[in-house]
């Protein structure tokens, strides 16, 4: 899997989101204690309120900044992204009041609803191998889990002898690296495109996306991974101090367990993804969210909720890894940017409806009864996703183009006619053909 690493664009691209990211958790938890310090006991509602403005401008952002990403240099984009988002976190240390903790969040996210799915995007422009690729996707899953372990320590390391604004300054500093190091590479061109209008370009990813199969499978997917992530985020401190009555370390080993088991899946996907189709591994892990969740009211110790979040985490990673590959290959490269965008957006509406949903059950009805009532809405969405994405839907389906002409290129290369081919939903494939038999794996 490291032998990725050898490629020296990819590597720079590597190691800027691991700084990046470990800038980032230092962040999270310095806007915590920024929020205790303005707001006090009403913390929890500054900062339950400041992830909804982060979902809200992912959710809404992402498609307009995709309109900007095949038309303007990727270095550049990203570059300037980063810088934004570094001259936002430098004032987050002189706010005093909760509404200027709002508006910073939200251009910050801003920010991120554009860099991060163009960041995504051209990944598998610079490793075009499968098996790169693939590799590429574990390490930045293996990223992620490693800076929910590591930025926590390192953060409270740091607190030790020095106060907390002062860890916005190594977030800058991340932001400020990641700029650098992409800099230091050449990135691809953005592909030539046919001129759109604004909304055709800013509904372009929504519509590819929505308009494939396996994609409206994967949003299902997105819905069992937001309804058991939620439940792990929302809830784990209050599992720790109401269920068990015990402290900070405790939360910080459990969500570790859950970190590790991400990190598991992470490690033995590449070889898994060479024997098997994207989908197997995808819905496997769907089922373990599920088994997970309907678990969760049986885990009456603290050895028993690490062993239960060491599981749904190794599902966690197993569903969600693979996703890159799926979206790759479900649009033509100078769309790329587009699906991406529109992963980003509407897998985050889903963690939009679930993270309030999480919180809101276990109050009103007891973490018992939301474990259950997740895990039903997981259920039920995994049922959804092998409807809409059954193990034999074909994609080299017979199509015709009545409204081409004889000699257009495209009827030059499959045939005049009643033609067969993988199907893209673009410009010469709107719609996804109709068929009586599903007969092949995608």
């Amino acid at each position: 899997m490291l032998s990725v690493l050898a490629n020296r664009t990819y590597r720079h691209l590597f190691i800027a989101q691991v700084i990046a990211l470990v800038g980032t958790g230092l962040a999270t938890v310095a806007l915590g204690l920024l929020a205790w310090h303005i707001a006090g006991e009403n913390a929890g509602i500054v900062l339950g309120t400041a992830l909804a403005i982060k979902m809200i401008a992912y959710v809404s952002l992402a498609p307009i900044a995709a309109t900007f990403a095949d038309r303007l240099p990727r270095r550049a984009m990203l570059v300037t992204l980063e810088l934004i988002r570094a001259s936002v976190v430098i004032a987050l240390p002189f706010v005093t009041e909760v509404w200027q903790i709002y508006v910073l969040i939200f251009l910050l996210q801003a920010a991120s609803a554009g860099f991060t799915p163009t960041f995504q995007a051209t990944i598998p422009e610079i490793l075009p191998d499968e098996a790169d690729y693939t590799s590429a996707l574990s390490l930045s899953r293996l990223a992620y889990d490693l800076e929910s372990l590591i930025s926590p320590m390192l953060a409270a390391a740091l607190l030790t002898i020095i106060s907390f604004p002062v860890l916005f300054v190594g977030t800058l500093v991340g932001f400020l690296c990641s700029a650098l190091m992409i800099v230091t590479v050449i990135l691809p061109a953005p592909r030539p495109t046919q001129k759109r209008g604004i909304w055709d370009r800013t509904t372009r990813g929504i519509r590819i996306y929505l308009a494939t199969p396996r994609l409206l499978g994967l949003l299902a997917l997105n819905m069992v991974v937001s309804a058991t992530g939620a439940m792990v985020i929302v809830n784990t401190v209050v599992l720790i101090k109401t269920r068990f009555g015990l402290g900070e370390p405790e939360v910080a080993l459990t969500l570790a367990a859950f970190g590790g088991g991400s990190m598991a899946a992470a490690l033995i996907l590449p070889r898994l993804l060479n024997r098997m189709s994207d989908r197997t591994p995808m819905i496997v892990g769907a089922l373990i969210l599920v088994v997970g969740m309907v678990l969760g009211p049986l885990a009456g110790t603290l050895n028993a909720l690490i062993a239960l979040w060491f599981f749904v985490g190794f599902g966690y990673s197993l569903t969600l890894t693979p996703t890159g590959r799926l979206l790759s290959r479900s649009a033509q490269p100078e769309d790329r940017p587009a699906i991406f965008a529109a992963q980003f957006s509407l897998s985050h509406a889903c963690w939009l409806v679930t993270y309030p949903l999480a919180g809101q059950l276990g109050a009103a009805f007891g973490l018992e009864t939301t474990f259950l009532l997740l895990g039903i809405l997981a259920a039920l969405a995994l049922i959804t996703a092998l409807r809409l994405w059954p193990a034999r839907l074909q994609d080299d389906l017979p199509h015709r183009h009545p409204d081409l002409p004889a000699d257009h290129p495209h009827l030059t290369l499959d045939g005049s006619g009643e033609h067969h081919h993988p199907i893209i939903i673009d410009d010469l494939h709107q719609h996804w053909p109709r068929t009586n038999s599903q007969t092949q794996h995608t």
